[in-house]
């Protein structure tokens, strides 16, 4: 599988919610570095589970489409939009928000990622 593959099947997954799945995603030494519209958020395994976990507590469903994805050497950008369905509405899809995505991948994990977002 190439690492391309690789970042869309983690993205078709639902790692997003379940802390089970994402820990097949991520290296034990992945940093996140997340620019929000809530300024810069740095997240590193521990804090990746930890987000999980909340997403899961309150969404039912995540759905990511992705509309741009390029591989180059060992890293991997990614444009896409998150959509999520809420545990107190789940038959209605909502955008959470818009994502632009470098991942660095080491060890055929997520091991480096630079991220911007922008809540729809």
């Amino acid at each position: 599988m190439s690492i391309k593959e690789f970042v869309q099947k983690f993205y078709k997954s639902d790692a997003f919610i379940d802390v089970e799945v994402l820990k097949d995603f991520l290296h034990p030494e992945i940093i996140l570095e997340w620019n929000s519209t809530s300024g810069l958020i740095q997240m590193d395994y521990k804090a990746m589970l930890n987000y999980a976990q909340e997403l899961s507590q309150a969404y039912v469903r995540s759905k990511v489409r992705i509309s741009h994805i390029v591989e180059e050497g060992e890293n991997v950008a990614v444009r896409y939009a998150h959509y999520v369905k809420t545990i107190e509405n789940p038959r209605e899809e909502i955008l959470l928000a818009l994502f632009m995505t470098i991942w660095q991948i080491k060890d055929n994990k997520l091991y480096r990622g630079y991220q911007m977002s922008h809540i729809s």
